[in-house]
């Protein structure tokens, strides 16, 4: 029923009403007023009163209520329905790209979230992130086997100076201390990196910084591996990275 049709209703239920609210406020028997007599209306009448408008209370509540009802259940449903189109879960995430080992890899690596000593030179940085399934389940005790060149451009292959793994925490995430890789001919600024969830496959990838130059001619390089950096106001870098693994 339209709001409009409502009121019609009303006032056909409130014309038919005024007798019953005449009859109870002013029936006949009821005291006539005289000179002398005082003005007020008498507990009688008041209470008759009373009465009328509840009758008319009762009748009015009965005509518009259910409409009143309806459009606030339609409210609430929309407010539910428009809820629940918003809200996405279990979205499906592409896995980490996997990049070439390179010629410098070495297995047995010391565990370690710092690849920085005393004798380690360069721009500090800070990488932090979380290793996650397809779904974005964090997944925890992931290892994350990090390799690179110092500040020079070089790879020490005799020891392990700028190597070292870790396990991810409770929920997914790593913490990496190192410094930003020097240049090396024919490649662009990397970090390599071999990441595993626990009985799942080895992910090996490369991790790539934004602005650089060689990033347009590095066959290898991919924009999607490319770091979240930001330069800190102490001279320090940090960066944010999340790896997408099978598990």
């Amino acid at each position: 029923m339209t709001f409009s049709r409502k009121i019609k209703r009303f006032l056909s239920v409130s014309q038919g009403l005024a007798p019953i609210v005449g009859a109870m406020t002013h029936p006949t028997d009821n005291v006539r007023l005289t000179r002398g007599t005082s003005s007020s209306p008498s507990r009688k009448q008041i209470v008759r009163f009373g009465l009328g408008l509840a009758a008319a209370g009762a009748i009015l509540a009965s005509t518009l209520a259910p409409g009143v009802l309806a459009q606030t259940q339609a409210t609430t449903i929309t407010a539910v329905q428009t809820v629940s189109q918003t809200t996405t879960t279990g979205d499906i995430q592409p896995l980490t790209v996997a990049e070439t080992e390179g010629p410098y890899f070495k297995t047995n690596s010391p565990e370690r979230t710092s690849l920085v000593d005393a004798s380690v030179q360069g721009t500090l940085l800070t990488i932090t992130g979380q290793v996650l399934t397809q779904d974005g389940t964090p997944v925890a005790n992931a290892q994350l086997d990090f390799w690179q060149a110092n500040a020079s451009g070089a790879y020490d292959n005799s020891g392990y100076d700028m190597r070292g793994h870790q396990y991810t925490d409770a929920n997914g995430y790593y913490t990496l201390t190192t410094v930003i890789p020097g240049l090396y001919p024919g490649r662009t600024r990397h970090i390599h990196v071999k990441v595993q969830a626990p009985n799942g496959p080895v992910l090996t990838t490369q991790l790539f910084f934004p602005g650089e130059a060689r990033n347009a001619t590095d066959g290898i390089f991919n924009q999607s591996l490319v770091l979240n950096t930001v330069d800190n106001a102490d001279g320090t870098q940090s960066a944010t990275f999340n790896f997408v693994v099978a598990a």
